[in-house]
């Protein structure tokens, strides 16, 4: 399979002639080519994007929704495609792509198809001076959208939908471990009427295509979703040239546990929180903290329900634990199984590579459950990003708050028990961008997004994701 830019309405090699190989994290075969793109790509992206921007930007909000709206219902018409390609491409569960990433790809462009006929400017009387200030939300022109490979059309789409949603014309450019389903909905959209070169989709490596992004003098404003360390780069070259800025990036969330909770309903959302997308996703609950009076209830019946859970390959209906993404980040999370015992961790289960018959080559890692003495140590300290939870007991309330906020990140944070008092104490208390209370997971697509500390800055989702698309300008009128 040979995947291309998607630049003005169409499909095209790299100008430079370079490829990327692609690899099948279930079996670790090469299955296709990528675009190995440079600065002449994203060049030509920007041509074709700047083209359209005036007609794009004057486009009626009726025109944009209606374009948005048939971009989600031909997802939805193709999910059983969509599905299989991401699960081929990224290594998650056939189930889980077909039941939460396609879906919620064709949820992002139906909310935000509908949110922008909602979004309004503001005006202010201004009393006793005979002038009234109004504010306009303006399209800001040319803006680049960075992707990452966890859960790659999900994440896409959540970026590019809000600016087209605004008027704006985008350069995305998905993650190189990742690209599939986000050439396919190139095809999607020019079946659903989407002008040429309104989105150009641009192929290959971050040092390079991804670069050529951030550094372009003309490219507005960054939208990127990644690594804590790379966003860290991104801001370097941005923010000196006066960029608008949005970062989503790492997490080390908490997920606090205490002994009044419904335990039965903790227990089953705790493996979701632990083990969804192989761990691979910024919001899993990776440092598990619970009181110590139901600490040896917890410890058992949840290391029970681990090993329970399947490690298979992605097609099989009964797999609860997929490939992780490619060979390369299996490596990394084999490095802290490697060292977990010299820290202090106990390994409970897991901890060792998983070989599923006949894909012996595939990036298969056992859910993993480690019980460790002290939250400084590095398993609690830095982002794994894979099928590891660590497990610690805690006395006090101040304990356990003082354990959850002392990592770099803030990112989100889950709260067990049936004290609400407590739950909303230690909601304001967290360093986190989102807490949930005796839930995971639980998404209404009109809050806003984001974590503080080295998670990120800005916020995505509903309005604010509107709000980040567009300047403001006012404008007072005097009148006698």
């Amino acid at each position: 399979m040979t995947i291309k830019n998607y630049i003005n309405g169409e499909f095209l090699n790299p100008i430079g002639d370079q490829w990327l190989d692609n690899y099948c994290p279930s079996d670790g075969s090469i299955y296709g080519k990528i675009p190995n793109s440079f600065i002449e790509d994203v060049d030509l992206a920007y041509e074709s994007a700047n083209s359209a921007f005036s007609e794009w930007s004057q486009t009626t909000l009726d025109t944009r929704s209606r374009i948005l709206i048939k971009i989600s219902e031909l997802l939805e018409t193709n999910l059983d495609r969509f599905a299989e390609a991401e699960s081929k491409d990224n290594g998650k569960p056939l189930s889980l792509a077909k039941s939460i990433d396609i879906p919620r790809a064709a949820s992002n462009f139906r909310f935000f198809g509908n949110a922008i006929t909602q979004f309004s400017s503001e005006s202010h009387e201004s009393v006793g001076q005979n002038a009234i200030n109004f504010t306009l939300r303006q399209p800001i022109g040319v803006v680049g959208c960075i992707s990452p490979w966890n859960l790659p059309l999900y994440l896409f789409s959540w970026k590019i939908a809000p600016a087209l949603a605004a008027g704006n014309c985008v350069i995305a450019k998905p993650s190189e471990v990742t690209p599939m389903t986000a050439f396919l909905l190139g095809e999607i959209c020019n079946d659903a009427g989407l002008p040429k070169g309104v989105l150009n989709i641009v192929h290959g490596l971050g040092e390079t295509c991804g670069q050529a992004i951030i550094e372009h003098p003309k490219i507005k404003a960054i939208s990127f979703t990644g690594g804590t360390a790379t966003g860290a780069k991104i801001a370097q070259v941005a923010a000196p040239m006066f960029k608008k800025l949005s970062l989503e990036l790492g997490g080390k969330n908490p997920n606090i546990i205490f002994a009044d909770c419904d335990f039965e309903k903790m227990l089953d959302t705790t493996i979701r929180s632990s083990f969804s997308n192989q761990g691979q996703i910024c919001l899993c609950g990776s440092r598990i903290f619970v009181e110590s009076n139901i600490y040896p209830r917890f410890k058992e019946e949840f290391v029970s329900k681990v090993k329970e859970l399947k490690v298979g390959h992605p097609s099989d209906n009964l797999t609860k634990v997929g490939a992780v993404v490619s060979k390369s980040h299996k490596e990394k999370i084999m490095s802290y199984l490697k060292s977990a015992e010299n820290e202090g961790g106990k390994i409970l289960c897991g901890g060792y590579e998983s070989v599923v018959s006949g894909f012996e080559n595939g990036y298969y890692i056992a859910p993993t459950v480690i019980e460790i003495e002290s939250n400084n140590c590095r398993l609690n300290q830095e982002e794994i990003f894979g099928p590891i939870v660590t497990i610690m007991p805690f006395e006090t309330e101040e304990e356990v708050l003082q354990m959850a906020n002392d990592v770099p990140y803030g990112l989100s944070a889950s709260i067990w028990t049936q004290n609400m008092n407590r739950a909303l104490r230690m909601s304001k208390s967290i360093e986190a961008g989102i807490v949930w209370i005796n839930t995971w997971m639980m998404r209404d697509l009109r809050t806003p997004f984001g974590g503080v500390k080295q998670s990120g800055v800005g916020r995505e989702g509903g309005m604010e994701a509107l709000k980040f698309f567009t300047e403001q300008k006012n404008i007072c009128i005097s009148y006698d």
